[in-house]
């Protein structure tokens, strides 16, 4: 059973206004209105540019396809933000998830779609451009429709435009400084702290670049909730790690897995990845490289898991950590590491 499913049964209820409501059905209902909201001005902003928008694919709303957004919508809940402005924060959100997405699908020279347009599938840096685009000018869109309803000032408009951008440069800048691979391993702690921050950390406080320019909120409210996010994110990035081990050791990328092999005490173990990597398929299924490395992988595998708990712990209310768990498999299946977390000795 996964989280959604459990939640799905649940009892438990959040509060908002002064009512209870089903927590999940709320966060489907909100986040289906602001990827809506996304879709179709997406198709009013490609209309008459030669590139036609098919509508909503499946699959596009569900909850299982949006889980990182439906952690950003929850933190909105729990700083007690107003519903209209949560639907309008996840859906600039959506926005800056297909420019991150863009960016990543040139960079790692793949396509993960965000658009469904009717360009040719083997177009896709192309297709990457015109969702990095159009998701651009769709936030602009939305952000001037709030202007226009008098739900924001012109000067909010602006505000929020470039806090939009400021929000992804940190990450942006560090995944610039390994396009042409790196010089040196770096210890497991600086991966952490000098890379990982900036790549994967910061990017998961970018839901609250937006609303932390427009929303009136105490810091004692937002600092947790971002740290909770934080920690999130930088579990998600060792999960990565831990199956791009193989790529990233030929591309030489920092990888927090490698930099545990390459320092540990195992002397040979590094030469034995760097032969293993070159000869890993580029294209596979399921990584399996890190079987072969068993103290990285259970240190690694453990680290994960601390991140991730103690974020989804101070993330979610009292009411909702029966959710811990079952986010956590989530997680693990959706990344691809449960073989992992299994052979370290970890629920999965």
């Amino acid at each position: 059973m996964n989280i959604f499913e459990l939640m799905r049964q649940s009892k438990n209820l959040i509060q908002n206004s002064g009512q209870a409501l089903d927590a999940l059905g709320l966060l489907e209902e909100e986040l289906a209105e602001a990827l809506g909201l996304y879709w179709t001005t997406a198709q009013d902003i490609l209309q008459g540019s030669g590139i036609t928008l098919a509508e909503k694919p499946a699959g596009f709303l569900k909850l299982e396809n949006n889980f990182f957004s439906a952690l950003f919508l929850y933190s909105y809940h729990r700083a007690g933000i107003p519903r209209g402005r949560r639907v309008l924060y996840a859906a600039l959100n959506h926005c800056l998830r297909g420019m991150v997405t863009g960016c990543d699908n040139i960079l790692d020279d793949e396509y993960k779609k965000t658009l469904e347009t009717d360009l040719p599938a083997g177009a896709a840096r192309f297709r990457s451009i015109i969702d990095i685009m159009a998701s651009d000018r769709v936030m602009f869109s939305i952000l001037m429709a709030a202007y226009g309803r008098n739900e924001l000032s012109s000067e909010q408009v602006l505000k929020a435009s470039t806090a939009s951008l400021h929000a992804l440069t940190a990450s942006g800048i560090q995944e610039s400084t390994e396009e042409r691979g790196i010089q040196s391993i770096l210890t497991p702690q600086d991966i952490l702290s000098k890379v990982h921050h900036y790549k994967t950390g910061l990017l998961f406080n970018c839901p609250w670049g937006i609303p932390a320019v427009l929303e009136q909120l105490k810091p004692g409210t937002v600092a947790p909730l971002q740290q909770a996010l934080y920690r999130i994110g930088i579990g998600c990035q060792i999960l990565d790690d831990m199956v791009d081990l193989g790529r990233d050791t030929r591309e030489t990328h920092h990888n927090y897995v490698a930099s545990l092999i390459y320092h540990g005490s195992d002397q040979a173990g590094w030469q034995l990845l760097q032969e293993k990597a070159a000869a890993e398929p580029e294209k596979q299924e399921k990584a399996t490289l890190l079987i072969d490395f068993q103290p990285a992988l259970k240190e690694s595998a453990h680290m994960a898991n601390r991140y991730l708990r103690e974020g989804l712990t101070a993330l979610f209310d009292e009411r909702h950590l029966f959710a811990v768990e079952p986010a956590l498999a989530f997680l693990y299946r959706r990344i691809g590491t449960e073989h992992f977390m299994a052979a370290a000795g970890l629920p999965a």
